[in-house]
């Protein structure tokens, strides 16, 4: 068939890789990550785990950013590698963009929570929080909490199945039952809390749109 003179088909568009694809690279990249730095800390004579969080201490405020890379030996980092493959891919297949902004969220602020509270509990010996624990709560808690605040069914049924398995792993987070014993209840908690903050913000989009259907108010329109 003769098309019209300067007619220019569209071109195919490239086919988007699909989200479970993305999120499985982003995660194991993620990982790949964690035990590149600990062969490196402990080629150097665990010199970089000094870059915890120290509580309440001006220099510990860089651990924030650094603690959840860092790992005391290679059992610590062994113990997370799991939980934090499986949740952090189902956190991914919640969206890449809300992946990132909960792990920011959870990071950032579950970070600062253990810089303000990290030597609460009464044990005498010096606190250096490191490990990405506090993210895996944070991640455990954003799939528990996410599905009750979009009111999506799979995402309801894949907290459920999340509490299920990796439920036990909470009573990290019971100070307790941890004091002064080598684990940080303090980052557990505030990797938790964080990761319903973040819940709670990322599902902005679909709690908005319940209350507008509610109200009868169409997208895009206001009264």
């Amino acid at each position: 068939m003769n098309q019209p003179l300067g007619y220019s088909p569209t071109p195919p568009q490239p086919k988007k890789p699909a989200a479970w694809k993305v999120g499985g690279a982003t995660i194991l990249s993620f990982v790949a990550l964690l035990y590149l730095i600990e062969l490196i800390d402990q080629l150097s004579g665990h010199s970089l785990d000094r870059n915890g969080i120290r509580p309440l201490e001006s220099d510990g405020l860089w651990g924030i950013i650094f603690a959840p890379l860092l790992h005391a030996s290679w059992q610590h980092l062994a113990a997370n590698t799991l939980p934090a493959l499986v949740l952090g891919f189902l956190v991914t297949l919640t969206g890449m963009a809300r992946f990132v902004w909960a792990t920011a969220i959870i990071w950032i602020v579950g970070g600062f929570g253990t810089w303000l509270i990290g030597d609460v509990g009464g044990c005498p010996l010096p606190t250096n929080h490191i490990g990405a624990s506090g993210l895996i709560f944070g991640w455990l808690t954003f799939l528990l909490v996410f599905g009750f605040f979009t009111r999506h069914v799979w995402q309801i049924v894949t907290g459920l199945v999340v509490l299920l398995v990796y439920g036990g792993v909470l009573w990290g987070a019971v100070p307790e039952l941890n004091r002064c014993g080598g684990v940080s209840w303090q980052g557990h908690l505030c990797g938790g809390i964080a990761g319903v903050l973040a819940a709670y913000w990322l599902s902005g989009p679909e709690r908005k749109a319940r209350e507008r259907k509610k109200t009868g108010q169409l997208p895009g329109l206001t009264s």
